[in-house]
């Protein structure tokens, strides 16, 4: 056996698993894709989006200025929302996890806000800011910020007490025991809080366009759809699913990168 007849052997193992993986979600794409079709051109009105017909205004929805103008608004305010999220939502939940006053203060308050629907936010943010891209940066971070917060207040409490015991047999400062025990423990239930934190943000700019009509992807789907242009209606909402599945494959890139063993734990687990 050559060498490089040997070095190929173990990588067909690994093709077989992807190609097996692979494989069945390509057919159930295709299967989906198929009954959409056939239902719609049998039952559905003209005007309803039909693969066919998304794929044939790819093209001219793409190169629309008008669509790139929305596109670029909705994950400008998105990316802007979410980050005054991730600032605020980690230093109170830091600050929840490093304090049982502020965590028995906080607690009821945080659990409660995140389980109320945005949509209900709603009205009182246009009230209060108008229907202006304001309305939108509030009802983003509202969205997004009580994920974070919890996430970081678990991984904050999470922190192995030994290491608390060694910081504070070498009279650690507070600031360093924190920039340099805490937040690193934390990394995992961090970036898990931001792959929650992510969806939800991108979901409220979207609803807080619906409802405020101003420019973004969320306005370009509801002036589409009332106006029988779905296809192109339904492109938008490809980007926006395509915009959540590739902010999630970033989150677990950087998880891969930068926390190796933590993934290793996660899979011994």
């Amino acid at each position: 056996m050559t060498t490089a007849a040997a070095a190929t052997l173990p990588l067909r193992p690994a093709r077989r698993v992807a190609t097996g993986r692979v494989l069945p979600r390509l057919l159930a794409g295709s299967v989906i894709l198929a009954l959409w079709e056939v239902v719609a051109r049998l039952f559905a009105p003209d005007f309803i989006a039909k693969p066919t017909g998304i794929v044939a205004a790819m093209p001219r929805v793409l190169t629309s200025p008008a669509f790139l103008d929305a596109a670029w608004v909705t994950v400008a305010a998105t990316a802007e929302g979410l980050a005054a999220a991730i600032v605020l939502g980690t230093a109170i939940g830091l600050l929840m996890g490093r304090s049982i006053l502020a965590d028995r203060g906080l607690r009821l308050w945080i659990n409660s806000f995140n389980a109320m629907p945005m949509i209900v936010v709603l009205p009182l943010m246009s009230l209060w800011l108008g229907y202006t891209g304001a309305a939108r940066f509030a009802t983003i971070i509202f969205a997004a910020i009580f994920a974070v917060i919890i996430n970081a207040a678990e991984g904050a409490q999470s922190v192995p007490r030994e290491y608390l015991e060694v910081a504070g047999s070498y009279r650690a400062p507070p600031l360093r025991v924190l920039f340099e025990i805490v937040v690193p423990a934390s990394t995992p239930y961090l970036l898990a809080g931001l792959r929650l934190a992510g969806g939800r943000a991108l979901i409220g700019a979207v609803v807080a366009e619906f409802f405020t009509a101003i420019p973004g992807l969320g306005y370009f789907i509801l002036f589409n759809s009332r106006t029988y242009h779905q296809n192109e209606a339904f492109i938008a909402v490809l980007l926006l699913a395509g915009f959540g599945v590739g902010f999630d494959l970033l989150v677990d890139w950087a998880t891969r990168r930068y926390l190796p063993w933590y993934r290793r734990d996660e899979a011994t687990s």
